[in-house]
């Protein structure tokens, strides 16, 4: 059940600031203009936090506990979340190119339509995930653990599943063709 009870990012105070404080600096800083500042999220609990449709390009959030978050729609291009806790995570229609998930934790989080192009996932787990439509072409899946995903229509096209355990994975429509 997503999206209920979910906290407002006015709500939550990361080192003492607010952090749609944060996320308003860091959209500066992503577009390049006065006042720009990276998020530095390495670390903090943002479970269960409304982050729809949140810039977080190039953001830190290593081994930040997410778990029931919402990322829907969020920019999470070359953002560092590895090693962060996903579980139950929200990331519909995210676009999540180039980022770096390698061990994070994305069991039963729903991937459904996410851009994953060439995002590092290795090592990470989505056991019973749902990663319907999601495209990750040129991804690094190396050692990830897929066990009981949900990976129909989606693209894994010239992805590195080497390692990789799909058992009980559901796979009857992936486009998996190596090119």
């Amino acid at each position: 059940m997503f999206g209920a009870g979910l906290r407002k990012p006015k709500s939550v105070r990361v080192g003492g600031k607010r952090l749609s404080e944060i996320l308003e600096a860091h959209e500066r800083f992503v577009r390049a203009a006065e006042g720009g500042v990276r998020a530095e999220l390495a670390g903090a609990d943002l479970s269960r936090v409304d982050l729809s449709g949140a810039l977080l390009t190039h953001a830190n959030l290593a081994g930040a506990r997410l778990e029931g978050s919402c990322l829907r729609e969020a920019k999470l291009g070359s953002a560092d979340l590895s090693a962060a806790n996903l579980r139950k995570a929200d990331l519909r229609t995210c676009d999540a190119t180039g980022a770096n998930l390698a061990g994070a934790d994305l069991t039963e989080a729903d991937l459904s339509g996410a851009e994953m192009f060439r995002a590092n996932l290795a090592g990470a787990r989505l056991c019973r995930a749902l990663v319907r439509a999601g495209n990750f072409r040129q991804a690094v899946l190396r050692e990830a653990d897929l066990t009981g995903a949900d990976l129909n229509v989606a693209s894994l096209r010239q992805t590195d599943l080497e390692g990789a355990k799909l058992s009980g994975a559901d796979m009857a429509t992936t486009i998996i063709r190596k090119v």
